[in-house]
């Protein structure tokens, strides 16, 4: 059996010595929705279930082992030993108790650097798993026959991670090379900036909306259309005065009554009103 000299050793016992051995192909992460030590870890594998991973990770990057790599561990469902022998290594790390925060950065690190030892000791192949069986990388939602009963397991956040840091980091470093892990715009995509931008509700709201006591924030886009609305109702009432004015001129001294007048200036405001509209919406309105 095979030991991370990096992690430290709390060995489960009987599981240890009398689960069957397996031949490597696969190093797959998960969350186990608790706030855990890895000696907490150990324990709840030891004290509370039969069930059990080969790592555990705290959150403060604290990693212990509890069965060797080349021993069977019982975290991932049909990953856990295959027929053919071949079978995955698991790590449980350290979360919130809905499995929804990204993992800090020490658990980041110790995640590359545990990937790289890998790679080197088993020869895990420096890719994402393409099948459940394909070795390589992989997070445990990644496929149904890792799961007896589906999961969301490690999280949204920490799948981004592992695509974006994780991985890459652990090709990265395995090839002898770097990222930038402190880029802060490293997985950000075009639609996440927009999001930030125009969708984050934090701009006071006008004083004059109908619902400015209830709703005392909005998104931005939501203030440009205000903005929008409010041009297109000047312009409009901008072109009617200036047309009211235009027929009322014409018509000084013409000797017309006052109902010609009227009709006069509603239908020069009715024509400037509608040419507003087609010139702003680009139809009529």
């Amino acid at each position: 059996m095979a030991w991370y000299p990096r992690a430290t050793k709390y060995e489960l016992q009987p599981e240890s010595d009398s689960q069957p051995a397996i031949r490597p192909t696969q190093f797959i992460v998960h969350s186990i929705i608790a706030p855990w030590t890895a000696k907490r870890v150990y324990e709840y594998w030891r004290d509370s279930t039969n069930l059990e991973s080969h790592f555990g990770l705290g959150y403060a990057g604290d990693l212990g082992q509890f069965i060797g790599t080349e021993t069977r561990a019982d975290a991932n469902a049909g990953a856990n030993r295959r027929a053919d022998g071949t079978g995955a290594v698991s790590i449980e790390t350290a979360s919130n108790t809905k499995g929804t925060d990204p993992w800090t950065d020490e658990q980041v690190e110790e995640l590359i650097k545990l990937g790289v030892w890998l790679h080197q000791k088993h020869g895990l192949p420096l890719r994402v798993c393409r099948t459940h069986d394909d070795p390589g990388f992989g997070y445990h939602s990644m496929f149904p026959q890792w799961s007896t009963s589906g999961t969301a397991c490690p999280g949204a956040a920490r799948i981004k991670q592992f695509k974006t840091v994780v991985f890459p980091g652990i090709v990265a470093r395995a090839n002898g090379t770097t990222i930038d892990e402190e880029d802060p715009m490293a997985g950000i995509t075009k639609q996440d900036i927009y999001d930030a931008v125009w969708r984050t509700d934090a701009i006071g709201a006008p004083a004059d909306a109908a619902d400015a006591k209830t709703n005392k924030t909005w998104q931005a886009q939501s203030i440009l259309k205000d903005i929008q609305a409010r041009v297109r109702a000047n312009t409009a009432a901008e072109a009617a005065q200036t047309a009211a004015l235009t027929a009322l001129a014409k018509l000084v001294g013409s000797g017309v009554d006052t109902d010609a007048v009227i009709a006069a200036v509603r239908e020069e405001i009715r024509d400037a009103v509608v040419k507003v509209s087609v010139d702003i919406t680009g139809q009529e309105a």
